[in-house]
């Protein structure tokens, strides 16, 4: 290891890298059990485009656990209360929450960016919560093999951050999985996304919608004024759409979704898109003594569902409920961080393996142009109607916030 000059050393309780819904969300539950944590974000905000707006029934249903429901219901958002897919010929219903036993039977639409704010505003209140934006997580700190913290670059220079726990919450593109050494099992997903956002007008269709035909797949996400619109295409067909240009993908997108014919102008240069390069993993192995991968960091997932977030975050409140009295205790030992992830690893296997039954059984046709959408018979049947809209919208199981 270079010799850094290091402006600072400071010591806590756990040491949270990554300021996404898994790290702000950990960082604020642990805090309110008077757990000393720092949550360390590399950017200097909150403020990325087309990150996963969707929050859905399970974890509005941890937030009334934590009284901050109503209050995060009071910020502009939208609700979603079915999943469409419509075809030339037929429009199906992919997901209808309002069957669904919750108080909260619709999928919350709120941007990203918002929610973090909210969530870190309100571990402010609590003495033992630190944030730290722009810090740079470079190195971790290793003692006879075991995880004593980090060090960073931001503010002026090179800190270090002793704790017993660190946390590496720092998402798909993890650093400290990188740092740790972790293995990560891919699957191959058959696709890319190209997101980019649309004026919505008032006789438009609320909620989601899935638009399909041969060779094309437009997903619409109802941001109130707006929508968020995913183009998918095949994997690796970025630089050839590119080089067909703007124009072609407009002409592409009006064909699928004609009602977007008077608004796609507003799509004036490539800027306006964002790339997304769709990945799906699983690190075999979760945890090393003193450190814990949580969320993205531990299992990248593919957009499908958009359960990525509210996996996160229930990887987070199982981490809080497992890892809470151990760290009260100042002694976490290696089967703690074992035991979050026995909890999490089935429920993730499970989505990941249903969002690569719908790539594989209905994506990968259509973008080949060997098909169009064929509705299930299944979905016909009162008794499995329902399960789509469960797993997306309640997960595999139920995660609730210990009060300890």
């Amino acid at each position: 290891m270079a010799i850094h000059d290091i402006v600072d050393v400071q010591t806590t309780d756990c040491c949270i890298v990554g300021g996404g819904p898994a790290g702000a969300v950990l960082a604020f539950l642990l805090a309110r059990r008077g757990v000393k944590v720092m949550l360390l974000e590399a950017h200097k905000d909150f403020d990325r485009d087309f990150r996963g707006d969707t929050i859905h029934p399970s974890v509005m249903e941890i937030m009334e656990e934590l009284g901050l429901s109503d209050r995060l219901l009071q910020l502009p958002h939208a609700k979603m209360r079915q999943i469409k897919i419509q075809t030339p010929e037929t429009t199906t219903t992919l997901a209808d929450f309002s069957h669904l036993k919750t108080r909260y039977p619709y999928i919350t639409m709120l941007p990203q960016v918002k929610f973090l704010e909210f969530i870190t505003q309100e571990a402010q209140q609590y003495p033992t919560f630190q944030l730290v934006m722009g810090a740079n997580v470079q190195e971790l700190i290793v003692e006879d093999g075991v995880i004593r913290g980090v060090r960073y670059r931001g503010g002026g220079g090179w800190h270090e951050i002793r704790a017993m726990l660190t946390v590496g919450a720092d998402g798909r593109h993890s650093k400290l999985r990188q740092l740790g050494n972790f293995t990560a099992v891919e699957t191959s997903p058959p696709m890319d996304v190209l997101w980019f956002r649309l004026p919505r007008q008032p006789e438009d269709a609320e909620g989601g919608m899935g638009r399909f035909a041969s060779g094309h797949i437009v997903a619409m996400l109802d941001r109130g004024d707006e929508w968020q619109l995913a183009y998918v295409i095949p994997k690796g067909g970025y630089q050839q759409l590119r080089a067909e240009g703007l124009a072609a993908l407009k002409t592409s997108v009006v064909e699928v979704v004609p009602e977007l014919a008077n608004r796609i102008e507003h799509l004036q240069d490539w800027s306006q898109v964002a790339f997304l390069s769709v990945e799906s993993s699983l690190v075999q192995c979760w945890h090393r003594p003193g450190l814990l991968l949580i969320g993205d960091a531990a299992h990248v997932m593919s957009p499908v569902g958009g359960v990525g977030i509210n996996y996160a975050i229930q990887d987070a409140v199982v981490a809080a409920n497992v890892l809470t009295k151990p760290l009260q205790n100042h002694h976490v030992e290696l089967k703690d961080l074992a035991k979050v992830q026995q909890q999490r690893e089935l429920p993730t296997r499970i989505i990941q393996a249903f969002q690569t039954l719908i790539q594989k059984r209905v994506f990968a046709p259509i973008l080949s142009s060997n098909s169009t959408f064929q509705p299930p018979a299944w979905l016909r049947l009162p008794i499995l109607r329902d399960l789509p809209a469960r797993l997306i919208a309640l997960g595999v199981f139920p995660v609730h916030v210990d009060e300890c």
